[in-house]
């Protein structure tokens, strides 16, 4: 793969893309590794994030071999049980080297190419220590940009039982970016049905 500039304006920053889940409903396959076009998903997430980011970071607890071919460092969740999201971000704080995390899941194989810009200038403009993505419609959590200063207080949400996202942004200073007019970056696959849609665009887009 092609390496890209990367944007001036964020220098410094983490990026980790999550891949530590079970995919329950598209029957415990790795949805990183599911192909769309011939390419796995994660192959599209790595694309559209590295340009963006001084680091990037695979979360994976399962084929990490796989995930490894990428060139990125590939970290596991410390905690045990496939945790959640959450737990992909602790650990991706503590591995870090950058000034913030920017977090993507591994199903959203289309990331807008400004997604650290506009969360950046959210979290600066509103001095907020975690900001995540909005499509107009609902919340995307995963699609986060957070202070590494917060790990203490994740690893302790998460040794009391916390699991929620919502749940533990709103201890904080939270705000949201509005990506109303960029819906269809959030395409996820969550089902094997969502597969078509994402084939479609995929083909549109690429």
């Amino acid at each position: 793969m092609t390496s890209q500039p990367k944007d001036s304006h964020n220098k410094g920053l983490t990026g980790v893309i999550l891949a530590g889940g079970l995919g329950r409903r598209m029957g415990g396959q790795d949805k990183g590794l599911v192909t769309l076009r011939n390419r796995p998903m994660i192959d599209y997430v790595i694309a559209a994030l590295r340009p963006q980011v001084d680091e990037l970071l695979i979360n994976a607890n399962r084929n990490q071999d796989a995930y490894s071919t990428y060139g990125c460092p590939v970290i596991a969740d410390q905690m045990p049980d496939y945790a959640g999201p959450l737990s992909g971000m602790a650990t991706a704080l503590e591995a870090m080297t950058g000034s913030l995390l920017l977090t993507a899941p591994c199903d959203c194989p289309f990331p807008p190419a400004n997604l650290a810009q506009r969360l950046h200038a959210a979290l600066v403009d509103h001095n907020a220590e975690i900001v995540a993505a909005h499509d107009g419609n609902r919340l995307q959590p995963v699609f986060a940009l957070i202070t590494p200063s917060l790990l203490p207080s994740l690893q302790s949400f998460l040794k009391q039982g916390g699991r929620r996202i919502d749940e533990w942004y709103a201890a904080h200073r939270f705000v949201t970016a509005d990506f109303s007019d960029r819906p269809e970056a959030f395409l996820n696959l969550n089902r094997l049905e969502d597969k078509a849609a994402l084939e479609a665009t995929a083909g549109a887009v690429h």
